[in-house]
């Protein structure tokens, strides 16, 4: 207690002695246009940092001693952005390469889930969880993780929460807060006990009325899963913070919710931007927060407010104001130059006063090795035979000339589409894979570990499409399964056996050939490599498929396979 309180007393000192020009200070941004989140407005100043805070606007520069200087030239000087909910594997870099690619956008901040993760590892979720957040405080960006509110056994929530950065518990499990399941009760408990956050997800129209005070009551704080206006109104009704997801769903899902907030006036500061999953491809080509926030201000959102929902916001739901989140006095210097506010152009970037990154290029970032959480196949598919992925029709019609079949879509995820069960031409008793006109290709969902009878679900498949050959790729979390994209069953069946020798992959194969190769050797879910080897790898998967027929827009195929796992879960075809 001594030491913290002659701590405190030498910083009060220093403080005022940097102020009254009788200590340096470590850095004056001067010549800046400062945004004003409190007031809405934007003025003319400068900032002095000194100990990784700002300690000063607008100072006087006449009696200052400082280390640097950084001339601004008239850029406007933006809160550091932040990140409301990001999922560390959706991206499949580890934490340094997703620093690589996520930095230069602007993005100072993230409040991270690691459950898919720690679902992977399972007897070793807490070890997992330790070396991920190994020297978590030398990355470039400042990390604040949740201990996985689902597919983990409840001991390795409880270790969880004990660690650092974790500050509460993530995302309860769809199917079993809602039935009194004694584990989700403790892990309430015990997040309530500490004093932490617990993250909501789910699409709050889709439950019961009971569930819907039943949660909020026991201190869920926030949710992030809203599709459309009616989500949107009960959310921030039942007092929500509501987080709008950029990174998964079809852009006309995301323009939705944002036309919702412009039309019916609902006050932004109810609001927080989040990407939830996103690509590596997506923020090096789109951006991240930077991109958001544009388009939020391009559907009508005024840019002063939507860069409040990006950093200001969320601060302050989670409690955090006072530390990040506004350009003051006491708050982190972490802070992003622009020459725009409307379309965010991250030229200049800085954390905790120190310039991290400029002209989209990180120039600083922290040397952590995470080769120790690659892990080894153990293999699943040894029986697996070509007939098991025939499309077995789920109804035949009378004359036999029809089948019902399940249609899978990849940019149906969060709404009806996601399947459907349709009726297609029947021939010679095959299925012909065609729907309103167009072909598609076929696709399995595969249990890894069989425990008797293997779970399998075929039908056809929207978003991928390829004329020869198949790609395939793994998830284990919460259950480990394949997908597997193709026409044929044999071809199909050898890819699988394939990716099932490596802890987890996305493979392209052409006549049991394999043309493309791209490992996960992390646990099955992360690639223990830099962002260029992991760009090269995705690209090569598409480049792969290409030449097989696929024409592919958007995400890379290997990012739109792995969404597909979350939405099999979420509409229960995993068992």
């Amino acid at each position: 207690m001594k030491q913290t309180e002659t701590n405190h007393l030498e910083k009060v000192h220093a403080i005022f002695d940097v102020l009254n020009g009788k200590k340096e200070a470590d850095l004056l941004m001067k010549n800046l246009n400062i945004l004003d989140v409190h007031g809405e407005t934007v003025y003319q100043g400068s900032l002095l940092i000194y100990d990784k805070r700002i300690v000063a606007i607008n100072p006087d520069e006449s009696i200052l001693k400082v280390k640097d200087v950084f001339d601004g030239k008239g850029l406007y000087a933006i809160p550091g952005l932040i990140d409301a909910h990001l999922h560390f594997e959706s991206q499949l870099a580890h934490p340094t390469a997703l620093a690589e690619a996520m930095v230069p956008c602007g993005t100072t901040t993230i409040f991270a889930e690691c459950l898919d993760l720690l679902s992977a590892a399972g007897e070793d979720g807490v070890q997992a969880a330790k070396d991920l957040f190994k020297d978590y405080d030398q990355l470039p960006y400042r990390l604040y993780a949740f201990a996985p509110g689902k597919k983990t056994a409840a001991s390795v929530t409880k270790a969880v929460l004990d660690m650092e950065p974790v500050i509460g518990l993530g995302e309860f499990e769809h199917f079993t807060y809602s039935s009194g399941d004694e584990d989700d009760f403790h892990k309430a408990a015990w997040v309530r006990e500490k004093g932490g956050f617990i993250n909501g997800h789910w699409g709050v129209t889709a439950l019961s009325d009971m569930v819907l005070n039943y949660l909020p009551a026991i201190g869920v704080s926030n949710n992030h899963d809203v599709w459309n206006v009616n989500d949107i109104e009960k959310s921030i009704r039942y007092g929500f913070a509501t987080q709008i997801k950029f990174g998964v769903g079809s852009s006309e899902v995301i323009k939705t919710l944002l036309r919702a907030i412009v039309d019916r006036k609902f006050p932004t500061d109810n609001f927080m931007l989040c990407t939830d999953n996103i690509s590596i491809e997506r923020l090096l080509k789109m951006g991240h927060m930077d991109w958001i926030i544009s388009l939020c201000a391009e559907m009508g959102i005024s840019p002063i407010k939507a860069i409040k929902m990006a950093s200001y916001n969320t601060a302050k739901s989670f409690h955090m104001e006072d530390q990040i989140g506004s350009l003051t006095p006491g708050r982190f210097a972490d802070i992003v130059l622009t020459d725009s506010l409307s379309n965010i152009n991250p030229l200049y970037v800085f954390k905790d006063g120190e310039l991290i990154a400029q002209d989209k290029k990180l120039l600083k970032n922290a040397d952590i090795d995470y080769s120790t959480m690659c892990t080894k196949a153990i293999t699943g598919l040894d029986d697996l035979t070509p007939e098991q992925l025939d499309i077995v029709p789920l109804e035949v019609s009378e004359d036999g000339t029809q089948a019902k079949v399940y249609v899978f879509d990849v940019y149906g995820r969060g709404h009806a589409k996601f399947y459907q069960e349709v009726w297609l031409p029947m021939k010679d008793g095959k299925v012909i894979p065609e729907y309103e006109g167009e072909r598609l290709s076929r696709l399995s969902v595969v249990q890894r570990y069989a425990n008797g009878k293997r779970h399998v679900i075929n039908g056809l498949f929207k978003g991928v499409y390829i004329e020869r050959g198949a790609v395939a790729t793994f998830w284990p979390a919460p259950t480990p399964y394949f997908v597997v994209v193709g026409q044929e069953s044999e071809e199909m069946c050898y890819c699988l056996k394939e990716v099932d020798k490596y802890s987890g992959a996305c493979i392209v194969t052409e006549n049991k050939t394999n043309k493309s190769v791209m490992p996960l050797e992390i646990y099955g879910v992360m690639a223990n490599m830099t962002v260029d080897e992991l760009t090269s790898s995705a690209a090569a998967i598409d480049a792969a498929l290409e030449e097989m027929g696929n024409h592919n827009e958007g995400e890379p195929v290997v990012n739109k396979l792995l969404s597909l796992f979350i939405s099999l879960h979420r509409f229960r075809f995993m068992e």
